[in-house]
């Protein structure tokens, strides 16, 4: 049985100039993608260009506070509108034919500058030919469900790009806003930095657009002797949390500038990566779940039982989820020590300031996406419902911290646990002393009663209890045996600690978001036309099959499919396995129809031989 540990004796805050130290010392270094159109800024003058809105249900959104009137003091003051209200700034409003047509010329003379060449993106393997049919499928239903939900308009983005870059030549800033949180002996950094706007959707075509972006990155430190040592970081990316999301410091995947943590930045998305890359992020449909599960038990069977080729590694992408591209190449602008550009003196958002605390509305446009993926985020202290972050109120438990000890106390912790298994070992020994003793009187006083009808009933009622005692010891013994093997597996532990051994960098992680592979991007411009085209080839061939084929409906589709089968393949490399898998299928039932066809001959032929099997088997144990 295990009870409780004490809780770990709470650490004292720190100073503000001691917490602004750490802060900049181990401050991130971003790299971005080239393309990338924002970058991290100052809150104050974009909450100046925006206004204040709020929403009910049904109504038509009412304006609260005009822009150039909004500042940061006015934002916190805490509006009480109703429990159906939905608090949002607005940063831009989508611009007029003639501005957007000044916007293509000018993005037009840019593409045709060969010194802008080097800044612009090109987005390489078209991201449909990294994904199978299905998840193809699947994308084309979200694409059409885009025209019916919420979504931020378009031209936008293109209205946001100018914005920013307007308050940028005003005052060209690059913040992050620092908090330090002391936890179970955990000093916790984390740098909070805010985006204008997700162009992630129109810039590189990804999930969503919307305005204002928050993203994170914790540093995980501990303290001996006045000296603070760094031991995880954890970069958040999109709505992840727990062991995936950290990595240990001195895990090779965590590339540092000196002490500063290097995050390789998505494109449009501004989601955090330990490694430069392109990476699969794929959106999940949940009532596509049971389709899944399905889906994983045939796949299981494939390979656990038919044996059909190891399985590969890119089978952990699930077909029915929708799959996008975050483009972290980490080829663009860099920001932080020693980089093109370096942060400017961080907000201190310890002690959080009242637009940090009373402002839980939104920090760009609602635009009433029932999914929320266009609707702008809330602060860096709430989520979009109003509550508070997890990643706020319990920085460990975000990254799965809160059952992991600190180096400094990770010695006393297992030295307080031994004793603890020692104490309980030794009262089990007299717990189980004790009891057997009860046991034996017990089980005399059940031989005494018996050959006594009289006592039949006390009988029956001490043999009950007799059994009950027997369970009851068994179990106590059980405990006993388990906690032999604990202590002797904590005293293994204890000396490798004392030894200064660590466990795998890695062990932690279940899950591991690796960009693709160079094999996986090795494709050709045929195959990424097919992959962006098949959908709409597939749709227009049923169409055609309808209005000139009807009569033969069924061969058609069977037809239709098989041919999309084998090109997919084709276009994959994969026509060899392909084969192998349809000659697998056509076995597995030609097996069925025999099965079928000749059940009675097969069933009275496995009667017979195990009939023979077990006189043969009967028979040798009688002859030895």
């Amino acid at each position: 049985m295990i009870s409780p540990m004490p809780m770990p004796t709470p650490t004292p805050p720190l100073s503000e100039a001691r917490a602004q130290t750490l802060l900049r010392r181990f401050e991130p270094v971003l790299r971005f993608t080239r393309g990338e159109k924002f970058f991290p800024m100052d809150v104050a003058p974009y909450v100046r260009q925006a206004s204040l809105w709020v929403h009910h249900p049904g109504q038509p959104s009412e304006l609260l506070v005009a822009d150039r009137d909004l500042t940061l003091e006015r934002l916190a003051e805490t509006q009480r509108l109703g429990f159906d209200a939905v608090h949002y700034l607005k940063f831009i409003d989508p611009l007029n034919l003639p501005e957007l047509a000044a916007y293509q010329i000018e993005q037009l003379k840019d593409g045709l500058d060969p010194a802008r060449k080097q800044d612009r993106f090109r987005a390489g393997l078209g991201r449909l030919a990294r994904v199978g049919y299905v998840s193809r499928l699947v994308d084309a239903v979200f694409s059409i469900t885009l025209l019916a939900r919420g979504r931020v308009p378009g031209d936008t983005a293109a209205a946001a790009e100018i914005a920013y870059h307007q308050l940028m030549a005003e005052h060209e800033q690059y913040r992050y806003y620092g908090r330090v949180v002391c936890q179970n002996s955990w000093i916790v950094l984390q740098y909070w930095y805010f985006y204008a706007f997700n162009d992630w959707r129109s810039g590189f075509s990804g999930v969503n657009d919307h305005e204002a972006d928050w993203e994170m990155v914790c540093v995980y430190l501990w303290e001996d002797e006045d000296e603070v040592h760094p031991e995880w970081v954890a970069y958040a990316a999109h709505d992840f949390s727990g062991d995936d999301l950290r990595r240990r410091w001195d895990d090779p995947e965590v590339d540092k500038v000196g002490e500063h943590p290097v995050v390789y930045v998505g494109a449009g998305s501004h989601a955090s990566y330990f490694a430069a890359g392109e990476y699969i992020t794929e959106l999940k449909i949940p009532w596509l779940a049971p389709l899944q599960n399905v889906l994983e038990s045939v796949v299981d069977f494939w390979w656990r039982w038919l044996r059909q080729e190891p399985r590969p590694a890119s089978t952990n992408i699930d077909v029915f989820h929708i799959p996008f591209v975050d483009y972290a190449r980490g080829d663009g602008f860099s920001l932080g020590a020693e980089q093109q550009r370096e942060w400017d003196e961080p907000e201190l958002v310890s002690h959080p300031p009242d637009w940090v605390m009373h402002y839980r509305g939104l920090w760009g446009l609602y635009a009433r996406d029932p999914i929320s993926g266009e609707n702008a985020p809330a602060g860096p202290r709430y989520n979009r419902g109003g509550t508070v972050r997890l990643a706020w109120y319990d920085p460990l438990g975000w990254a799965g911290l809160d059952k992991v000890a600190p180096p400094c106390t990770r010695l006393a912790t297992l030295q307080a646990r031994r004793a603890e298994m020692a104490t309980r070992q030794q009262t089990l020994i007299d717990t189980i002393k004790a009891r057997s003793a009860e046991l034996y009187t017990l089980g005399m006083e059940i031989v005494s009663l018996q050959g006594h009808p009289h006592l039949a009933a006390r009988h029956q009622e001490r043999q009950s209890e007799l059994e009950a005692r027997s369970r009851e010891i068994r179990e106590l013994r059980a405990e006993f045996a388990e906690n032999k093997a604990l202590l002797a597996a904590l005293d293994h532990h204890i000396t490798r600690v004392r030894a200064g051994e660590r466990e795998p960098a890695r062990a932690h992680i279940r899950h591991e978001h690796l960009p693709m592979s160079e094999k996986d991007l090795r494709l050709g411009r045929v195959a990424e036309i097919w992959a962006a085209t098949s959908i709409g080839i597939l749709m227009l061939a049923v169409v055609g099959l309808v209005i000139f084929a009807r009569d033969y409906w069924g061969w058609g589709l069977l037809s239709l499919a098989l041919f999309m089968i084998v090109v997919e393949a084709s276009f994959r490399r994969r026509l060899m396995a392909f084969t192998n898998a349809v000659a697998v299928c056509l076995a597995i039932i030609a097996v069925g129809v025999l099965l079928y066809e000749f059940f009675g001959a097969i069933l009275l032929l496995i009667i017979l031989g195990i009939g023979a099997y077990i006189i043969v088997e009967n028979l040798r144990e009688l002859w030895y």
